[in-house]
């Protein structure tokens, strides 16, 4: 499947446009790791475009990710991609990340969450924006309360990156498409 035929798939099932913002960060950190790795990064980016695009309809487990999973092999897409989608969900134990496309997405997800949270409540929102700061209220339990900082740090570890270099990595990706995310600086008068 092509970018433009998961984005077709994305705008079929997915109306809230907070998920498609945060898929499509998802889709700039796993491009960004593909040219670093010197994988495919239009096979990654669409990993990444895709994983939760089943999620506002049936966003109970194990539904998500099985949905859209069967969806996506009546589709006729790579299995390869069908199985790292459905490896970022813990608990279908059947999935377990195995190879360096499902430890990515696993690693990217849950993080450019965290980075949106972090950037939504700066004026500059990913301008400037740093991995200490993203480090610092990773600490704060309250902040982003909804984001499982284990899943954040098992991420980086299985993925075997230091968490301040992944956070910074995911950072620059999303900000090289700040205007799609809906995280360029607020405007000032």
């Amino acid at each position: 499947m092509d970018r433009a035929a998961a984005w077709e798939l994305v705008c079929e099932y997915v109306a809230s446009e907070s998920l498609r913002r945060h898929m499509l960060a998802v889709e700039a950190a796993m491009r960004a790791y593909a040219e670093l790795e010197g994988e495919d990064p239009e096979r990654w980016g669409v990993v990444g475009l895709l994983h939760d695009f089943d999620y506002e309809r049936w966003p109970n487990p194990p539904d998500h990710p099985e949905q859209g999973a069967k969806i996506l092999a009546e589709r006729n897409v790579d299995p390869e991609i069908i199985y790292a989608i459905r490896s970022h969900a813990d608990y279908l134990t059947d999935a377990p990340r195995r190879s360096r496309l499902d430890k990515t997405l696993y690693a990217c997800d849950e993080l450019a969450g965290f980075i949106t949270a972090c950037a939504m409540v700066r004026p500059g929102r990913l301008e400037g924006l740093e991995a200490a700061s993203v480090l610092k209220k990773l600490k704060n339990r309250s902040f982003a309360a909804a984001i499982d900082r284990d899943d954040i740090d098992r991420g980086a570890a299985d993925l075997g990156v230091d968490l301040r270099e992944h956070i910074d990595r995911v950072i620059g990706a999303m900000r090289a498409v700040a205007d799609r995310l809906g995280l360029s600086p607020l405007e000032t008068t």
